[in-house]
């Protein structure tokens, strides 16, 4: 069995941002010569995350919308996680409900998706240097 790692890094501009990162991902996939197996995608830190959906523009800001309406970022004083001296508990919970990882099968070499499916970082506490990791395992 062979067994690729492979890491993709954000700044983002915003503190809020989803990208589109499924080119990227196949681009792994090409490069670890795995054929049939599994993709891991993960976000390697606690305010970001990475998701399967469309890549709808009017969707993106129903997810931000919306997850601003269950976790606001302001007052940040009604995050106990705040009181260490940061402003993003707000961040932490939007993670949570977004996921930490996809799993994506692979055959023929391809990422096998459903219609419209495509991988997504999501960032939610940005404009800093930030991580997701690419596992890939198969033959």
């Amino acid at each position: 069995m062979k067994s690729y790692r492979k890491e993709l890094w954000f700044n983002t501009k915003n503190r809020v941002e989803f990208i589109n990162i499924t080119d990227e991902v196949q681009k792994a996939v090409d490069e670890s010569g795995v054929k049939e197996g599994l993709c891991l995608v993960n976000a390697m830190h606690i305010t970001a995350s990475v998701f399967i959906n469309d890549d709808e523009r009017g969707l993106h800001e129903d997810y931000k919308r919306w997850l601003e309406e269950l976790a606001p970022h302001e007052p940040i004083s009604r995050y106990k996680h705040n009181l260490t001296g940061e402003d993003n508990g707000d961040a932490h919970l939007k993670r949570q409900v977004m996921g930490r990882e996809v799993v994506v099968a692979i055959t023929n070499g391809k990422l096998d998706f459903g219609p419209w499916e495509q991988i997504f970082y999501g960032e939610f506490d940005g404009q800093r240097r930030k991580r997701v990791l690419i596992k890939i395992i198969g033959e």
